[in-house]
């Protein structure tokens, strides 16, 4: 799309995802198996020919940094790209007010280099989400209403409406009152939509948003608020500028927590799930890697996603799992509601007695595996007594669920 320039915002420290931030920014997150999670906000952009994109962090980025690299190279005769820009110092940030201290904050720091058009627009997107927009009707949506901002949203339950910002809005899809994470029970309710219907009652924002470039820079500049949803969307409400809301009923979902990661890799198990990888005109676009076909050996695989170059070896049960790169399970494992983030190389010749992958005899339920993780034989992970949280220094526990951190060493005969 001529005009148009997307910015994806990184977030920051990723508490709740903690320990898989412990080493990476959030977009930079293993997803299905191959995948990064940013890989989704740019390949909805590449999709609709949006080619010029800007990815804003300043966490943990060298692991970010590396995947755009090597995934997103456009060819010498294109003006496309897709940049990585970090928080960086300055002669005046002496102070630590260099860093970005919020979605806008971030976006007015970075502004001067975002390459588009002064009468184009910017597609402002979350690095943390899973979905299918076709971005070119979203823009359009934007030009036609003649709009000056416009917000995608989807229908939301009344207690979800307390995470994200709410709106309500006219039969022309102008939104006429904003409130970003709404606690007092009065202001939810009066938020609730006119043609609710069933449990999601509510117009939720998607953090998902269109401005025309000069409204967007006149809105930065005139305010040193830090954030969209918080300051930014209703401070142009109030000045009379025209809001409208882009009504999207497709799959969505807002990947900031251990149980949420979860849940959306075990949803892509099922048998037609509502966010799929196998559809051509949304395919997930990512880095190439060189890798073998899996190998299965004498196992029993129901409802999983083997990546390329993983081996199950012979005995092994493998249940509604997400199996990643070049992971190696070993004879008569049992994995359960498994996510395996995959490895960046194999260790057939290692020196280490744990080798990268898992070994036999494990039984693992409800467990993501990060990246490198060596779990030795015999191991079982499968949280007997049902803990909420736990960290004991070789495995944490959030949300239930149980997850071995990147590069970790799970010992022979480890039992939780």
């Amino acid at each position: 799309m001529d005009g148009v320039a997307a910015v994806i915002l990184g977030g920051g420290r990723g508490e709740r995802l903690k320990p898989l931030t412990r080493f990476r920014a959030k977009p930079a997150v293993p997803f299905a198996g191959m995948y990064r999670l940013v890989d989704v906000p740019i390949s909805n952009c590449l999709h609709a020919g949006i080619d010029r994109i800007y990815v804003l962090t300043q966490y943990r980025s060298m692991s970010l940094n590396r995947h755009v690299a090597q995934a997103y190279r456009f060819d010498a005769f294109s003006d496309g790209h897709v940049t990585v820009m970090a928080a960086e110092q300055t002669d005046h940030g002496s102070d630590g007010s260099d860093w970005y201290r919020g979605t806008a904050d971030a976006v007015r720091k970075q502004f001067e280099r975002i390459d588009v058009e002064d009468d184009g627009d910017v597609v402002v997107l979350s690095g943390d989400q899973i979905y299918v927009m076709a971005m070119e009707e979203f823009v359009l949506f934007h030009r036609v209403s003649e709009a000056d901002v416009t917000i995608a949203a989807t229908r939301v339950t009344a207690e979800d409406a307390k995470r994200f910002g709410v709106m309500r809005v006219d039969e022309d899809h102008k939104i006429t009152e904003f409130a970003e994470k709404p606690q007092d029970p009065d202001t939810i309710e009066r938020f609730v939509a006119p043609d609710a219907k069933g449990d999601k009652t509510h117009l939720g924002s998607m953090g998902i948003y269109v401005f025309k470039k000069k409204v967007l820079q006149e809105l930065l500049s005139s305010t040193d608020e830090d954030d969209f949803g918080k300051h930014v969307l209703p401070m142009a409400l109030k000045q009379g500028l025209k809001l409208v809301s882009y009504p999207f009923d497709g799959y969505w979902e807002d990947v900031g927590t251990i149980a949420s990661l979860h849940r959306v890799n075990l949803h892509l198990t099922e048998p037609v799930p509502d966010f799929s990888l196998f559809q051509e005109q949304a395919k997930l676009y990512t880095r190439q890697r060189f890798l073998p076909p899996a190998k299965i050996g004498d196992a029993v695989v129901q409802r999983a996603l083997i990546s390329g170059g993983a081996i199950i070896g012979d005995g092994a049960t493998v249940q509604q799992s997400v199996i990643g790169i070049r992971t190696v399970i070993g004879p008569r494992c049992v994995l359960d509601r498994v996510v395996h983030n995959g490895n960046g190389r194999y260790d057939f010749d290692g020196t280490n007695d744990i080798r990268m992958g898992i070994g036999a005899d494990s039984v693992l339920r409800k467990v993501i595996i990060d990246r490198d993780a060596r779990i030795g034989r015999n191991v079982h992970l499968v949280n007997r007594d049902g803990l909420s949280e736990f960290n004991d220094g070789t495995i944490v526990v959030r949300d239930g669920i149980i997850v071995v951190p990147a590069r970790a060493v799970i010992p022979d005969g480890y039992t939780f």
